[in-house]
Order: C-alpha cells, then structure tokens, then sequence
C-alpha cells in the first residue's frame, strides 16, 4: 500500500505538526518502510492461531474485601477535624 503526500499533510494536521518539505519526504519514506512491513505480516497463515487475550495465565488477581476501621460511613467522617453537614464533609467553595 502506498502513501500519499496528501495523505502525510493530512496526518500531520491532525497531529498538529508543520512540517517542513524535507520532513514531509522522510515521513513519507519511514511510512511506506511501516507499511511494508504490516504487508509482511499479512502473508503469515494464522488459520490455526487461538486469539490471545491475556499471557500471564492468572485467573484472578484480586483480593476479598475485608472490613477495616473506616469500613462504615459514620467513621469516616469523623476522622476528619472539618466540619460536618448533612452527613457529609463540609469544605470550602472552589468557585
């Protein structure tokens, strides 16, 4: 598949860049270099390869919930030296 000059200008305003005449035909070379080597790759048969989701082999890497000290409302709150108002921390206005 080749890529355009249009095609580059394009990339680069979404990107945001300005690019110069000399950075224009580099990216288009390392482009057509990138695209090549995805060509490569789609001459591999992987009929008989099993999707991969995950490589670790672990099932499932979280803990119980436990209680704690801070387990119910009501001690959370009052950890806090602030002010209290309707069963919530009172702070002061960001805006």
């Amino acid at each position: 598949m080749a890529i355009t000059r249009d095609e580059i200008l394009h990339i680069a305003k979404l990107a945001r860049l300005n690019l110069n005449e000399n950075e224009i035909d580099k990216f288009t070379g390392q482009f057509q270099d990138i695209l090549g080597y995805i060509d490569m790759l789609n001459e591999l048969d992987t009929d008989d390869v099993l999707p991969t989701s995950q490589v670790t082999g672990l099932l499932n890497v979280m803990r119980e919930d436990k209680e704690t000290r801070f387990s119910d409302k009501e001690s959370l709150l009052n950890c806090s030296n602030l002010p209290k108002e309707r069963g919530q921390i009172k702070v002061k206005s960001v805006f």
